[in-house]
């Protein structure tokens, strides 16, 4: 067998610039998509929040199909994940601009399936560059310390690209509170264009060090999978909590933009809140790595999401705050669920081993495949709920000023739903999901073991 290199500061760096890559545009997407087709295309906020809920309820079962897909392919010279990401990143990027692109003088209709016809193809390809890799991470290094130093440097590639979109994003896209057409293109294509290099960089950079046997998993049928999966309680939970995470993440996203231009008056201002969300995430991803050794992942996150719900119960309970005073306290709650995102992805890695440990059975791309499934789902499930809210209150692109009733409406999206689906994601963790911080140290023991004994020709 080849001898590869040790796992390093180079492997770190890659795959931050993975996710660095995949958020320029999936960033640019959850910010700004849902304005660029109410305000500059005009469309009806519940046709575009059906959009959402067709294209991501596809792209769920498109990413469970890829993830199949992957787990059949054998391990080339290159590794199993690494060339999707390259092969697949050029014909992404270039969707990923046209679905920003405005043709003036159409008819609505030629808008409204424009839209959905780049938005969907844009997030079928998102699946076949996601998907491996996400599922990289695990066969990158067998050690759960190391996987969890992945996770961290992925989510800081992503708070990066965040930074970027939501910082410069309002400076590009607006000009006098009002959506520019021909910004939003140019953004589209130099997001584009930095999104290229990174996927290349993570391509050179990284290293898949973890061969499984290609012979034995030949054999496997879909019924032992699916047993494995039915079994696996910690999936299960993380699933659902991941699920209702992600709508909050996409409906925060989503509705902060009317909060802010509308509500509070001043779309500039989401720059600074762009900035305050990347700069907690750089504050605490130092940190990590000793709060997971010594809490563990499932205790700190129970903490830090409370702390974020009540965040934004107390924003709802507060209506005549300015936004700065409404960002100041936003910072806080940024700082409680930017923790949860700092692990989310070594969460996955410890389900990946806990289905091998269940089953035998080594199939990163599946399980991968359907925890993202789920977050595709929580976008869909997001995407319908922002648009429907914000049409539900009134919301009307025509109008210079929105009605005092509308407003209303705008914050109460803003703050007290999130504040609800935060709360449900802490009880989830908190008295469902089954690996804590002694359990997973004793998984990783366990699974090793069981390794050991495979390869010296004994029974676990």
């Amino acid at each position: 067998m080849e001898n590869k290199r040790p796992f390093g500061t180079r492997d770190k760096f890659g795959y931050l610039f993975g996710d660095f890559g995949n958020d320029f545009f999936f960033m640019l997407v959850l910010a700004f998509l849902m304005v660029f087709y109410t305000d500059v295309l005009h469309l009806d906020p519940k046709a575009v929040g059906l959009l959402f809920v067709v294209a991501r309820l596809w792209d769920a079962f498109a990413d469970m199909a890829w993830g199949r897909f992957i787990d059949t392919r054998k391990t080339g010279k290159n590794g199993k994940f690494r060339p999707w990401i390259l092969r697949m990143s050029f014909p992404l990027v270039i969707t990923g601009v046209l679905m920003f692109a405005y043709i003036p003088g159409m008819s609505h209709g030629f808008y409204l399936a424009y839209a959905y016809v780049t938005y969907i193809v844009w997030g079928t390809l998102y699946s076949t560059v996601n998907i491996p890799y996400g599922s990289m991470a695990s066969v990158m290094s067998a050690d759960p310390v190391e996987r969890t130093a992945l996770s961290s440097w992925r989510t800081v590639g992503s708070q990066l690209a965040g930074l970027v979109i939501n910082v410069v994003g309002p400076i590009i896209l607006f000009v006098d509170n009002k959506a520019v057409p021909s910004r939003f293109f140019m953004a589209a294509l130099i997001f584009g264009l930095l999104a290229i290099a990174c996927y290349i960089a993570c391509y050179r950079m990284t290293t898949e060090r973890i061969i499984v046997n290609e012979k034995a998993k030949s054999k496997v049928k879909k019924g032992a999978t699916l047993k494995g999966l039915v079994k696996n309680k910690p999936l299960i939970f993380f699933l659902a909590a991941s699920l209702i995470f992600m709508v909050n993440l996409m409906l925060i996203g989503a509705v902060n933009v009317y909060l802010f231009k509308d509500y509070f008056g001043t779309a500039k201002a989401l720059s600074f809140v762009g900035l305050i969300q990347s700069a907690a995430v750089f504050v605490m991803a130092p940190f990590i790595h000793k709060l997971v050794k010594k809490f563990g992942k499932k205790e700190l996150v129970s903490v830090s999401i409370l702390v974020a719900g009540l965040v934004y119960v107390a924003l709802y309970l507060l209506p005549n705050l300015s936004a700065t005073q409404f960002t100041a306290l936003l910072a806080i709650a940024m700082l409680g669920y930017g923790t949860f995102n700092l692990v989310i992805w070594a969460f996955v890695t410890d389900i990946i081993d806990y289905h091998e440990y269940l089953t035998g059975l080594r199939e990163d791309g599946t399980i991968y495949a359907i925890y993202s499934m789920a977050r595709k789902i929580g976008q869909a499930v997001a995407g319908g709920v922002g648009a429907a809210a914000i049409a539900a209150v009134g919301y009307n692109s025509q109008l210079e000023v929105q009605t005092a009733e509308t407003l209303r409406g705008i914050h109460m999206v803003g703050t007290l739903i999130p504040a609800i689906v935060f709360l449900s994601v802490f009880v989830i963790i908190t008295f469902l999901y089954p690996l804590n911080k002694k359990r997973t140290e004793q998984l990783a023991a366990d699974l090793s073991e069981k390794r050991q004994a495979a390869v010296s020709g004994k029974t676990a």
